[in-house]
């Protein structure tokens, strides 16, 4: 996967020498959530947001609200995950992209990099989803592992979609076979089975017996 390919060079990063009238227009202009900004050297400096932008007064120049910009970036050699992360975490749909010299080469453009994860097999292939929850201090990969391997089916991903409580929460992309077995599997090894499935003929049976228990109760 060459992530090069989606380095995007459309925009250029506006000077500090031009006027707060001249951002805003370009945010009138675009979806962008921040605009990349730059010094007279065309040193990268950091981006500024559309909502900051707005609480300007058009009559300073960007050099003046400079101590507004943000300097998130990633590196040109950045996988892809850490990049998905780094939008996350600055809350942007346009990502500054410099090399070791701290040029800038252009921006990743948010949708184009969630498509890249939709191409992944976690997405792409054909399997169940299931969610299981346990203490952080009791829980590993490897026991998830064994656990999908010796019900005979294929681990395409998993990943902690949840920390709450000293409780960790997993979700995982499994192929190749049913989950009712995996999943009473992780309840013999002491995981809590969040999500519901149509297999899972173990809380169906529960659920039958609650039925009737409640039945019999009313009777």
């Amino acid at each position: 996967m060459n992530l090069s390919d989606y380095i995007i060079n459309d925009i250029k990063p506006l000077s500090i020498n031009e006027d707060v009238t001249d951002l805003k227009l370009l945010f009138n202009q675009l979806t962008n959530s921040h605009i990349p900004i730059k010094n007279e050297e065309n040193v990268y400096l950091g981006c500024i947001s559309e909502t900051d932008a707005h609480c300007f007064e058009t009559n300073k120049s960007i050099k003046d609200i400079l101590y507004a910009a943000e300097g998130f970036f990633v590196r040109q050699e950045t996988n892809w995950l850490d990049i998905l992360e780094a939008f996350a975490q600055n809350s942007t749909n346009i990502m500054p992209v410099l090399d070791a010299k701290n040029t800038y080469l252009g921006y990743y453009e948010l949708n184009d990099i969630i498509r890249l994860f939709n191409e992944t097999p976690f997405f792409a292939e054909a399997g169940g989803i299931l969610i299981v929850e346990k203490s952080l201090n009791d829980y590993s990969f490897s026991e998830v592992s064994q656990i999908v391997e010796s019900n005979n089916g294929k681990l395409l991903g998993v990943f902690i979609s949840k920390i709450e409580n000293d409780i960790a929460q997993l979700t995982l992309k499994v192929g190749n076979t049913g989950l009712n077995d995996i999943m009473q599997t992780f309840r013999r090894y002491g995981y809590n089975v969040v999500s519901g499935h149509e297999e899972d003929s173990y809380m169906e049976s529960l659920k039958e017996r609650s039925d009737y228990l409640n039945k019999y109760l009313n009777i």
